[in-house]
């Protein structure tokens, strides 16, 4: 080939690498760009999955259950197959022991025997802390799913993110691994249902007052789907246990022992309950829950011994037991759709009885401090303690002197039982209003007494979401704030804009402040008073 034509050649393909070269310039940018773009596209969505998703692992398996998911499925269609078939209409409730499956399987058995198939959308799963400690407090795990051998159990996020916003409700350390009392039942109930989402609570130690606040705030998320358990094993009987009360006839005396809990929880009665385990001493680990689950269930609910066995009976050893109940409870939990607090006021949550005996506590109260400088005791007041008059409630005591107000201080948030803020808030409100002088001996006997008892405060969207006459109203700006009962605005013939102007005032705020920029919230009252 003749040399020119090489030279043709070599130079053609000099030209073809710099015409790739610039192309590749030209291109791979732009291909680098579009990548880039579909990347932002598409990736969040993963990203959001990834990392919304947290998958728990039970550590149960294995210890409290078998590992297989085959053997375990076989071992709990056996425990159900060996249970009472008979169906119970509208189960709302069970309470169901915890053990190890060998020892209380075939109990719980013939609870979850009376569910199985039903349509529940959400079960909330209470358990007591045997190795955390927590103080009015209980934790609610912030995982999205709990994995037992058989399979994922996904919980229901938003409900629980909603009780993690209310102080006795939080997620805590630890408890998730160390914890069985809620996990025990997950096999179980993955078993009878489908198609549900976990609400799983382990309840610390805590006061009755406490526990009336929990149980208030779950009956939030309770609906005609809502499935709620309690998890507690009964009598721990042994010196293992440090409760030996008894040596003689052991399996007797621990059922009558048992059956006497269980009588007060087939009546609902919270108070007998505790009553009970406390003059007793009987070790029942799940009373807390057992104890929310009663004050959250309605009057009609209707409780069911299903089955009772003892861990000492199995293994015929009187020296150490462990006592079992399978417990039902049928009826209909309200539809409540009012962020945690029931919509409708709580009218007859109180009694014509209790609010005599609480008008009668506030005057009784308020004299012996102003005549003794002391408090009294219900009971030295002559006044008796009811059942109504133990709900959790926020309230105001306002005195009033020929026609005009004389003093008023109250709490809004519940914390404690509505008889014990009454007896403080009495004497609060003639000793301790900055408004007014204190109270004199001599203007006791024309005093007149109100009491308002509230239902729990909601926050709201705006001021035009305050229903006159029906909500008392707490207006929060710039650090400051001010509350009006219910009773205020239609006692003074204002109108919603007058009661917000006078409300801005009172906080010491600007006449217009409510018109922008603050924070609302809401509550009801039950008002009652004395005859004039």
């Amino acid at each position: 080939m003749p040399w020119r034509h090489v030279r043709r050649l070599v130079v053609l393909f000099l030209l073809l690498v710099v015409f790739l070269a610039g192309l590749q310039a030209f291109l791979f940018p732009r291909m680098i760009k579009y990548v880039k773009a579909k990347a932002i596209q598409e990736v969040p969505e993963i990203m959001e999955t990834t990392q919304a998703k947290k998958v728990f692992n039970s550590p149960l398996a294995g210890m409290w259950y078998d590992a297989n998911a085959s053997r375990l499925k076989s071992e709990i269609d056996g425990y159900l197959a060996g249970a009472d078939p008979a169906p119970l209409e509208q189960m709302q409730a069970l309470v169901l022991p915890h053990a190890g499956y060998r020892y209380s399987g075939g109990v719980a058995a013939f609870g979850i025997r009376k569910i199985a198939g039903a349509a529940y959308t959400r079960v909330i799963v209470m358990g007591p802390s045997h190795r955390v400690r927590m103080h009015n407090a209980a934790h609610v795990s912030d995982a999205t799913h709990i994995v037992t051998p058989l399979g994922e159990v996904p919980l229901d996020v938003d409900a629980c993110a909603e009780l993690r916003k209310h102080p006795e409700f939080r997620a805590v350390r630890g408890v998730d691994e160390t914890e069985h009392s809620v996990q025990i039942q997950l096999p179980l109930l993955q078993a009878a249902l489908s198609g549900f989402k976990l609400v799983p609570i382990v309840v610390g130690d805590a006061d009755a007052a406490t526990l009336q606040t929990m149980a208030k705030v779950l009956l939030g998320i309770t609906d005609s789907r809502t499935l709620v358990v309690a998890s507690s094993d009964f009598t721990h009987y042994g010196a293992n246990y440090g409760y030996v009360p008894f040596e003689e006839d052991v399996f007797a005396n621990l059922e009558k022992l048992d059956m006497g809990a269980w009588e007060k929880i087939r009546d609902k009665d919270v108070d007998g309950f505790n009553e009970y385990v406390n003059a007793t001493g009987a070790t029942i680990c799940g009373r807390h829950p057992i104890s929310i689950l009663l004050s959250m269930l309605p009057e009609a609910s209707r409780a069911h011994l299903l089955k009772y066995d003892t861990s000492g009976r199995m293994t015929d050893d009187p020296d150490m037991s462990v006592s079992y109940l399978s417990l039902a409870f049928t009826g209909t939990w309200p539809e409540n759709k009012a962020a945690f607090v029931n919509s409708e006021p709580a009218g007859t949550a109180l009694s014509e009885e209790d609010k005599a005996q609480l008008l009668k506590l506030a005057r009784g109260m308020l004299e012996t401090y102003v005549k003794t400088g002391k408090t009294a005791s219900a009971e030295a007041l002559g006044v008796t303690i009811t059942p109504g008059m133990r709900q959790v409630m926020g309230t105001f005591v306002t005195l009033t002197l020929d026609g005009q107000l004389r003093g008023c201080i109250g709490e809004i948030f519940p914390r404690r039982p509505l008889y014990e803020a009454v007896m403080e808030r009495a004497v609060d409100a003639g000793i301790n209003d900055p408004r007014f002088r204190s109270v004199t001996e001599k203007e006791l006997p024309m005093l007149h007494y109100e009491i308002s008892a509230l239902t729990p405060p909601v926050p709201v969207a705006s001021y035009q979401d305050i229903v006159l006459g029906r909500h008392g109203m707490v207006i929060q700006k710039q650090g400051r704030s001010a509350v009006f009962l219910p009773q205020v605005a239609p006692e003074q013939h204002w109108t919603l804009e007058e009661t917000l102007t006078h409300l801005s005032l009172k906080a010491g705020l600007s006449q217009d402040a409510w018109k922008e920029g603050a924070s609302w919230t809401v509550f009801e009252a039950i008002v009652f008073e004395e005859e004039h």
